[in-house]
């Protein structure tokens, strides 16, 4: 495949080269303090004396799998440690606090571990109780995710209080509180019982039936906590009623919804700007949901026979387990300005959520994001709209080549990770989802493919096939999702075999507003698009690796224009301000690698300033200058008419 590169673009990767050799590999990317904290409960009762097979003890398989933990979690994450059974042979209150839920100090967290003895019972429901007590309460209107990780070999055998029930208690007490259980070599009653406290909790149950998965589902549910959603936002209710609704003005707001709830805003708009209101729920990763459970959003005119001006459903599309949920509705003034949308005054934002019967029944956080943008000056006039994908149709892979730079996406919008033109590599956990954007200018067009990994699976006794999905999706600069049409496949099952995803746009255009088709209006604004990577929460259950590798081919088709308007001329100013390799990585996870490396390429958390490939790099800019892709942009992309 030839490269789509210029020769600055070679340029500057070469300059870039030099440095890294001079440098040595980029650091990580500094992060800053997240809300929400994890205290670990580690099972220490008698029977975490037994053989765990390999020569070594339950509790020493412990140990290992909680240093692998801490090594891998992001520094300064609130991680603590609770442990029960250590202090008596016998005793139902024996629980205690063996390391403060605080800023990650990973000496302090293996020395406490160390130190703990196998003795007594199992009184897991008090233990959880006491955990929840020992994680941080969230500052002011801060949104994070506190987690209790529960780690045991057995059934409580205490009953007071009963453990599903302290879980489901627990669980009520804010909507930002998960407990996760993790099964290590058990059956029968003990497993139903931790699957109990898991889905009570609002949270996962890991099968551990050996040492090395236990440290894999450890590595898995404690990351997937450090890894939450980071949101932004000023605090608000939406009320239940059109004439409660309080009012919203451009900006980012935090609310929560509960099953079955409808939430009303109100915001005051002139007769001919646009308005877009993009709305994200944000679930327990993996909590059980409904194929058609989500969010029904509405904008409506005010007054006594209001009028909708705009409606959508955001759905999972899938009943495996829950991940972010996001949508928009938009109060777009038509060509003729004589609608009766068109109007200025109050209009009303209505946020329903939709929940099948047996789908989680926790609150969900809530991030609304309402933005204005003004119409084009008087006497301009806009361009075509642009309703074909033309040169970026499904026959055609991105035409980008050269190494894959490692990159780490964020959990979100607000941090999602910029990246550019080209390859890049990264990890995911089951039941997570990875954020990257990408600027794309007037009448160009986004494609992407991405790869995963041919992960090796972990073999069980029974005959149950297992398998989970993996999709993506992309959203607009108003954050609503942008349509697959007939092209592109955004979703596929996944068995760890190797599986390809691709998304794209149209060219962008400022008239592409008033066409009906889902993969067409919303490619009406220049700017960042965001592309959504999940991995389905059942791959924890083959996968043999904590994540799984992932490559993202990504390309920008065309010549970024000046202007919306018509027969502009190309931009001036296309800089591209992606990342260089590493940029935006966290603490990486562990021991995952061998997934990535059996789809062919290197480790997603080895920076590719390093050693061979640094002279790799050499030679792939090099020849990207005498490489340079012909005729490319100079007429700039395919217009069609209309959808």
């Amino acid at each position: 495949m030839k490269a789509r590169l210029g020769r600055r673009t070679a340029a500057v990767l070469l300059a870039g080269v030099v440095c890294a050799l001079a440098a040595g590999p980029p650091a990580a990317a500094e992060q800053g303090p997240r809300p929400g904290g994890l205290v670990m409960v580690l099972d220490s009762s008698g029977s975490m004396a037994d053989e765990a097979g390999g020569g070594r003890t339950r509790i020493e398989a412990a140990r290992d799998a909680v240093g692998t933990v801490v090594d891998s979690l992001p520094d300064g994450y609130p991680t603590g440690l609770r442990v029960y059974g250590a202090d008596r042979t016998s005793g139902c209150t024996d629980t205690r606090l063996a390391r403060p839920v605080e800023p990650l100090d990973r000496a302090a967290m293996k020395e406490a571990v160390a130190g703990v003895e196998p003795k007594g019972d199992t009184p897991i429901g008090l233990s959880l109780r006491k955990a929840v007590a020992d994680l941080p309460e969230p500052e002011p209107g801060a949104v994070g995710r506190r987690t209790v990780l529960l780690i045991s070999d057995g059934e409580d055998n205490c009953g007071s209080p009963p453990p599903c029930e302290a879980a489901e208690e627990l669980a009520e007490s804010g909507l930002d509180l998960r407990i996760d259980a993790i099964g290590f070599q058990v059956k029968g009653k003990a497993r139903e019982e931790l699957t109990c406290i898991a889905e009570a909790g609002h949270g996962a149950y890991y099968d551990a039936p050996d040492a090395e998965a236990l440290a894999r589902q450890l590595q898995r549910a404690a990351e997937l906590s450090a890894g939450g959603y980071q949101f932004e936002g000023e605090a608000i209710e939406g009320a239940a009623s059109a004439e409660q609704a309080p009012p919203v003005e451009p900006g980012q707001y935090l609310d929560s919804i509960g099953p079955g709830e409808t939430r009303w805003y109100a915001a005051g708009l002139d007769a001919s700007s646009t308005a877009d209101f993009g709305v994200t729920a944000v679930p327990q990763p993996g909590v059980p949901v409904g194929y058609s459970d989500g969010l029904q959003l509405r904008v409506h005119t005010s007054g006594e026979f209001p009028t909708v001006c705009d409606n959508t459903r955001a759905t999972f599309h899938q009943d495996e387990g829950a991940l972010p949920v996001s949508g928009a509705v938009s109060r777009v003034p038509t060509a003729k300005a004589n609608a009766t949308c068109d109007q200025a005054g109050t209009y009303h934002l209505e946020v329903e959520r939709v929940s099948a019967k047996g789908s989680d029944q926790a609150r969900w956080p809530l991030e609304l994001r309402m933005a204005v943008e003004e119409p084009l000056p008087a006497g301009t006039v806009p361009a075509q709209s642009a309703a074909e994908f033309g040169e970026i149709s499904k026959d055609q892979v991105p035409r980008v080549d050269g190494p894959a730079r490692a990159v780490t996406g964020g959990t979100g919008f607000n941090d999602a990770v910029r990246i550019g033109e080209g390859v890049w590599k990264d990890g995911l956990l089951p039941a997570q989802t990875r954020w990257y954007k990408v600027k794309v200018g007037w009448g160009q067009q986004l494609r992407y493919t991405v790869d995963f990994g041919n992960e090796p699976t972990v073999d069980h006794d029974d005959l149950v096939v297992r398998r989970s999905f993996v999709s993506t999706s992309l959203h607009a600069p108003s954050r609503a999702p942008v349509g697959t049409g007939t092209e592109f496949s955004a979703y596929k099952g996944y068995f760890g075999k190797p599986s390809v995803l691709d998304h794209g746009t149209v060219p962008v255009t400022w008239t592409n507003r008033w066409e009906p088709a889902a993969h067409v209006k919303p490619v009406r604004s220049a700017g960042d698009y965001y592309l959504a990577v999940s991995l389905g929460p059942d791959t924890a259950t083959f996968a043999e690796n904590p994540a799984v590798g992932v490559v993202l081919r990504v390309e920008v088709a065309g010549t970024e224009l000046a202007g919306p308007q018509k027969d502009a001329p190309a931009a001036t100013d296309t800089t591209d301000d992606a990342p260089a390799a590493g940029a935006g990585a966290e603490k990486a996870p562990a021991k995952d690698t061998a997934g990535a490396e059996e789809a062919g390429w290197a480790s997603p958390w080895v920076l590719a300033a390093a050693g061979g490939a640094l002279a790799l790099l050499v030679v792939a800019a090099a020849a990207l200058v005498v490489r340079r892709r012909a005729g490319r942009g100079a007429g700039g992309p395919t217009r069609g008419g209309t959808a």
